[in-house]
């Protein structure tokens, strides 16, 4: 096997490996998502900045305006948004 076909491969295999779903392409999703259920249930935000996960579908959201809130499934399966 020469050099440059040894090289190809390599490469390639490091773009596989290396290839995945980017975090944050995930966070950006999160925001937008919660920034979604905040707006949907009334409360006043804006934007969100930041959004800390506490435990599945638990969070902690920070907005703009400096509210944050505790966005969670509830026992019932409703999605819930405390203001912190």
């Amino acid at each position: 096997m020469n050099t440059c076909t040894w090289a190809s491969a390599l490469i390639f295999s490091l773009a596989v490996i290396f290839s995945g779903p980017s975090p944050a392409a995930d966070d950006v999703t999160l925001l937008k998502d919660l920034t979604a259920v905040i707006m949907l249930l009334g409360m006043p935000c804006g934007q969100l900045v930041s959004a800390k996960r506490q435990a599945d579908n638990d969070h902690i959201a920070s907005c703009e305006n400096g509210n944050r809130y505790r966005v969670y499934v509830n026992a019932e399966g409703r999605v819930v948004a405390q203001q912190q």
